[in-house]
């Protein structure tokens, strides 16, 4: 099925304020080393182009964690789909999610990483949705504050559709 989708954040603004954020990064972590937990599906492009843009030591691991299902709003139910394959215990934890919408996955899931002992715990946003916010969560590093729209591309899917968009558009449903 195809949509009509409109430009939001084009792929050039994407691209600078991902080098801002590697920058901002590597100076806060410098003499150390960060460890990116990807939250799966939709962070993969933003967490493989952060860590092109740290100069620190970088490792990885991956989470899959979701409260949405084939529909454009979240379900209100959050499950574990995917755990670390690794300890993040003494680790600069940094967690990079595509977008925070309501707050629930990330109120059910930083709690969970925070008693898992990490040296430091901080979340990265690629997209944030604050208007949409029905669970406090605290974002230390903000990429676009966007508007109560659906968005599409760079890692975020409509029914599994959309994620290759070099840029973030909104879907017109």
């Amino acid at each position: 099925m195809e949509h009509k989708i409109n430009v939001l954040i084009s792929e050039e603004e994407i691209n600078a304020r991902i080098s801002e954020l590697g920058a901002q990064i590597s100076q806060e972590y410098a003499g150390e080393s960060v460890h990116l937990v990807c939250i799966l599906k939709g962070s993969i492009y933003v967490t493989c182009e952060l860590a092109k843009k740290i100069t620190v030591p970088v490792t990885l691991d991956f989470m899959s964690v979701s409260s949405y299902g084939d529909g454009t709003k979240s379900s209100g139910i959050v499950k574990m789909v995917k755990d670390l394959d690794e300890t993040i215990e003494n680790k600069n934890v940094i967690v990079v999610e595509d977008i925070i919408d309501s707050g629930r996955t990330l109120s059910y899931l930083l709690p969970l990483l925070k008693d898992r002992k990490p040296k430091s715990l901080k979340l990265l946003a690629f997209l944030d949705k604050p208007e949409r916010r029905v669970k406090e969560v605290t974002v230390d590093y903000n990429g676009f504050q966007i508007p109560d729209e659906f968005v599409v591309g760079f890692g975020l899917d409509y029914a599994q559709q959309y994620r290759n968009l070099p840029y973030v558009g909104v879907v017109e449903v």
